[in-house]
């Protein structure tokens, strides 16, 4: 899947098609060469050269579901807007499938903001991106890399170095703990090696164990139902590849958050399980344009799809703010 991905063409989202946007599949490529695929959302009607924003996440989710939720109701509201799979998944190029890369997924955001860039129907002074989940940490990363960004929101956001690394809630956080982890990887490296394929980590588990925490559940009430199922979903099927995070170890994607100059929206749900992720993350910025917005009783996928809690008002008002 190296070249022109097959792009699926029949409504095959999570939510229901709005009547006030026009979508298009479109394709684009990173500077590694990898075709990646979006669906572009524009706002009917709307004159001249519009504001943009790119969205992705979350973290194993494909632009079908909660990412293409936010690009669309922001479209809406007026803004021309792009949902993305990253490279190596759904309908994006790359080989082998499932794998992240804290380098080339940042860069994914930045070959997005080429795409818009050069649309003419974009005012290229005016782009932002929303990262969701463990995009969220990543669009942090591409905000601090890419100067054309000016405002970027990161919703219900992961660090993902930080959990590969420290595991949940930091309780792997030694040394000893990421040596074994090391081991248990490059052991797997070779697993794949001689069997001649990647090994799959797994989804969201199904069932769901009476006894799992909290946030296991949260997920599955997300991926794993109705509501937000979907078949080219790493989440809602096998996962990622066992060592497809591997980079997330020893490559820290906030280390140059404090040099970012543009604006930052942090939200988070006050009783999610990763909102340690963003209330952290945020004490990393610097500038009055930085905001950190947590939202009482919300928990993490409260902010992938429900309308009634994500604060869309907000995101309008903050985009409409920094992009001008």
């Amino acid at each position: 899947m190296n070249g022109k991905p097959a792009l699926t063409q029949e409504w095959d989202k999570t939510f229901p098609k709005s009547e006030n946007v026009n979508h298009s599949k479109v394709t684009f490529h990173n500077r590694y060469g990898i075709t990646l695929a979006a669906d572009l959302y524009i706002p009917k009607g709307a004159p001249g050269k519009l504001p943009a924003i790119a969205v992705c996440g979350p973290f194993g989710a494909v632009k079908e579901q909660s990412a293409g939720l936010y690009a669309q109701t922001m479209a809406e509201r007026g803004f021309l807007t792009m949902a993305f799979d990253p490279s190596f998944t759904g309908e994006s190029g790359g080989n082998p499938r499932y794998m992240a890369s804290p380098d080339i997924n940042t860069e994914d955001f930045q070959a997005a903001v080429d795409c818009l860039s050069l649309r003419d129907d974009v005012d290229p002074e005016k782009i932002g991106i929303i990262g969701i989940c463990g995009w969220g940490g990543l669009a942090l990363n591409a905000a601090a890399l890419d100067t054309r960004i000016k405002a970027t929101v990161a919703s219900t956001m992961y660090d993902m170095s930080r959990v590969n690394a420290n595991g949940y809630f930091d309780t792997e956080d030694s040394e000893e703990a990421r040596y074994a982890k090391r081991i248990a990887l490059n052991a797997q490296r070779l697993k794949d090696c001689k069997s001649g394929e990647y090994a799959l980590g797994g989804g969201v588990s199904n069932p769901m164990p009476e006894d799992a925490p909290f946030y296991f559940k949260d997920y599955h009430d997300y991926y794993k139902t109705p509501r937000g199922y979907h078949p080219r979903s790493l989440n809602s099927n096998g996962g990622w590849n066992v060592i497809g995070c591997m980079s997330f170890l020893n490559q820290p994607i906030l280390a140059y958050a404090e040099e970012i100059r543009s604006a930052v929206l942090i939200m988070h749900g006050e009783k999610a399980h990763s909102c340690y992720f963003g209330k952290d993350a945020f004490t990393k910025l610097k500038g009055d344009n930085k905001e950190l917005l947590l939202i009482p009783g919300a928990v993490h996928t409260d902010l992938y799809d429900r309308t009634d809690i994500i604060p869309f008002d907000k995101l309008v008002n903050f985009f409409q703010e920094n992009l001008k």
